[in-house]
């Protein structure tokens, strides 16, 4: 779950960054002359009170010395000050950048959960540091507020819930192809030895791996959203796809071959035009396997 969290934060963090800056800038004054502690205090409880989502807010000194008390509309984290973070990531990086971050997830030390921070430095007029102020928002918190924001939430359960219902018909099917291939098996195959039924079921068991592998796909990309980050995973699935769909063409093809040798030899032309189309098949396979493999260098 943490993992997933992290990979979503990354595909947000453009559009939760420039939300934070954006409030920060409008209710913090900046770069003017006798920019007091209490003109930033009362800025931030403003952020607050509009962004309830947050845990705390507050204000460093110049120093990374916390000179105010911690904003929060929760009981449990008032009261809880850390007086040095001149080593915390929020901190060096907004002085050193000069401007509005938003630092990558870490554990809060208050309460443990996994938080992001945004922080703001505030200058005088003659461009001197005066403090820096922060606001710490939980990680899980910040997707919710940023997918609401973007008016996408329900579009994604939707979407989510529609790729499920497909996967779970797809898995119906894998399982009933399956079933029959192995039942078809044991049938025709250890009673009396029947190729044609051995070529069937090796044919139906095959589809059904093509059919679990595009449901796995389905379920881990885009039900659960957990996507490999391997730069080959976009193309894996298509691949394992269609050497199983080649593979099973190539085992009907073979047996059309012995089935019209034995019965009706005049119609082997269409067991050899079969043939011709997955060799073709695999021709086109390599072919993109080698493209893709050149796109990756």
């Amino acid at each position: 779950m943490l993992i997933r969290e992290i990979k979503e934060f990354q595909k947000i963090r453009k559009e939760a960054r420039a939300y934070f800056c954006y409030l920060l800038e409008r209710n913090l004054p900046n770069r003017l002359p006798n920019i007091g502690v209490d003109v930033i205090y009362e800025g931030l409880k403003r952020i607050v009170n509009e962004l309830p989502e947050a845990n705390v807010a507050y204000v460093l000194d110049a120093n990374g010395k916390q000179i105010s008390e911690m904003i929060s509309l929760k009981d449990s984290f008032k009261g809880n000050i850390e007086f040095n973070q001149l080593n915390r990531t929020y901190f060096y990086k907004a002085v050193k950048e000069r401007k509005c971050i938003l630092t990558d997830p870490y554990p809060s030390l208050i309460g443990g959960k996994m938080v992001v921070s945004a922080a703001m430095p505030v200058f005088n007029d003659r461009g001197d540091l005066l403090y820096v102020a922060v606001i710490d928002i939980p990680l899980d918190k910040l997707l919710k507020f940023v997918h609401k924001e973007r008016g996408d939430t329900i579009a994604r359960n939707i979407n989510r819930g529609v790729y499920a219902i497909f996967a779970a018909a797809l898995f119906a099917i894998c399982i009933l192809l399956f079933f029959n291939g192995i039942k078809m098996f044991f049938t025709y195959t250890l009673s009396s030895i029947d190729i044609k039924k051995m070529f069937e079921s090796t044919i139906l068991i095959t589809l059904s791996l093509a059919l679990y592998d595009l449901v796995k796909t389905l379920l881990f990309e885009e039900v659960i959203g957990e996507k490999e980050e391997h730069p080959l995973a976009i193309h894996k699935t298509m691949i394992k796809f269609l050497g199983s769909i080649v593979i099973a063409l190539a085992i009907e093809g073979l047996m059309l071959v012995f089935k019209f040798a034995m019965i009706a030899p005049s119609k082997l032309v269409y067991a050899a035009l079969l043939l011709g189309a997955v060799t073709f098949l695999l021709i086109g396979l390599a072919y993109y396997m080698k493209s893709v493999g050149k796109d990756i260098k």
